[in-house]
């Protein structure tokens, strides 16, 4: 299953890159996360571990998997069955604009099964992160 949503923030690349590797911020900008724990690390690293708890979801903990510091991040996370990798990229475009593309992956023997049944809340929650972002980054 596969889920991605993308929205145009009126701001800096430095400052929308701030506010989204700031992960444990992000309950104070989207209602999607009720909270978020840093395991290992005060900075977002290759290997840093993140718990968070999503209202109506499972508290899962997140892996960095993947980092271009001031461009792209992803984690994922493990469940019986299921395998989920979230993306996170922020483009430069013209004029102190950027381009954010967030989106989830889902794999695994129960990612059908798991995608279907979560697909609404999932989609809701991405465009509430990206939407609670282009707000956060372009009222500061």
């Amino acid at each position: 299953m596969q889920f991605e949503t993308t929205v145009e923030i009126e701001a800096t690349p430095d400052k929308v890159w701030a506010t989204l590797a700031d992960v444990q911020r992000w309950p104070e900008w989207t209602a999607s996360m009720a909270h978020v724990e840093r395991l290992n690390g005060e900075l977002l690293a290759l290997g840093a571990r993140v718990r968070i708890k999503q209202p109506r979801m499972p508290t899962l903990v997140w892996q960095v998997t993947e980092l271009d510091p001031g461009q792209s991040f992803s984690w994922q996370s493990d469940s019986t069955g299921v395998t989920t990798v979230g993306s996170h990229m922020v483009k430069a475009t013209a004029n102190n604009r950027v381009t954010v593309t967030l989106g989830i992956h889902q794999s695994g023997a129960l990612a059908p099964v798991i995608g279907l049944l979560t697909s609404r809340t999932t989609r809701r929650y991405l465009t509430m992160e990206a939407e609670g972002l282009k707000q956060r980054c372009e009222a500061e």
